[in-house]
C-alpha cells in the first residue's frame, strides 16, 4: 500500500457499479478517524501524461476524499490487474461483503454475466438469500460427547458435477484471497497460534499449486 496523489486518479467510471450518493457521513468519519480502508486502484490502460491509474474499488471512499479537499489517497496498487480480475475486485463487495438490497443486485446482474460469468450463481445465491425473512435463532443444544471422527467422503459434487464444483471452488478460493488480504493488513493485531494456523494451511497450498499446474499442462 502506498499514498498516491489524487491527480495523478483518472476521473473513470468503468468499474463503478452505482452512484456514489451522500458521502458527507463518510468524508466526516475520514476527517476524525483518517482513510482506515485503502481504495484499489490499477494503472490506467493507455495512460499517458497526467492521471496514472484508474479506481477498480473504492468509489465512495474517492469522492470523501474530493470533498475533504484532500491531496493524497491511501491505495492498494495492483500491477498488473487483467481486466477480469478488475471486475471480480469491484464486484466483490457486491456479492460478499456489503449489504446491498435486493435492488442494488438486479441492477448490477447484466453486469456481472457480462464480465464474470463463474459469479451468476453467486449473485442468484446472494439475491435469493436477501428475498427470505431471518431465520429465528435455534435454541442451543445440550453438550454432547464427540463421536470418533469418521474418514472424509469424496466430495460429492465433484462426481455429480464436475464443472459446478470446479466453479464453486474458484469463488471461495476468491473469498480466501480477500480474507487472506484482510488479515494481512491487521496481521500484527492477530493471535499468534491464529497467525500459525493460517501460514500452516498457506505453505500447503504453496506446496499444492505446482502439482495442479504440472497436471494442467
Amino acid at each position: 500500500m502506498e499514498h498516491v496523489a489524487i491527480e495523478e486518479i483518472a476521473p473513470d467510471a468503468t468499474f463503478r457499479l452505482r452512484e456514489t450518493g451522500d458521502v458527507s457521513g463518510l468524508a466526516s468519519a475520514i476527517g476524525r478517524l483518517g482513510q482506515l480502508t485503502p481504495v484499489d486502484l490499477r494503472p490506467l490502460p493507455g495512460a499517458g501524461e497526467g492521471a496514472r491509474f484508474q479506481v477498480v474499488a473504492g468509489f465512495r471512499r474517492m469522492e470523501a476524499l474530493r470533498m475533504l479537499q484532500r491531496e493524497r489517497v491511501l491505495a492498494r496498487i495492483h500491477d498488473p490487474l487483467r481486466d477480469e480480475d478488475a471486475w471480480a475486485l469491484a464486484l466483490h463487495r457486491a456479492l460478499f461483503a456489503e449489504p446491498w438490497t435486493a435492488a442494488d443486485l438486479d441492477a448490477i446482474a447484466d453486469r456481472v454475466g457480462q464480465q464474470l460469468p463463474w459469479a451468476v450463481p453467486v449473485l442468484a445465491a446472494r439475491r435469493k438469500a436477501l428475498g427470505k425473512p431471518a431465520a429465528a435463532p435455534a435454541p442451543v443444544p445440550a453438550p454432547a460427547a464427540k463421536p470418533a471422527p469418521a474418514p472424509p467422503a469424496p466430495h460429492p459434487t465433484l462426481a455429480a458435477d464436475p464443472a459446478g464444483f470446479t466453479r464453486a471452488l474458484a469463488v471461495r478460493a476468491y473469498e480466501l484471497n480477500r480474507e487472506v488480504a484482510a488479515a494481512y493488513a491487521a496481521w500484527g493485531t492477530l493471535p499468534a497460534e491464529g497467525r500459525r494456523l493460517v501460514l500452516e494451511q498457506l505453505r500447503y497450498l504453496v506446496r499444492l499449486q505446482p502439482m495442479l499446474e504440472k497436471e494442467r499442462r
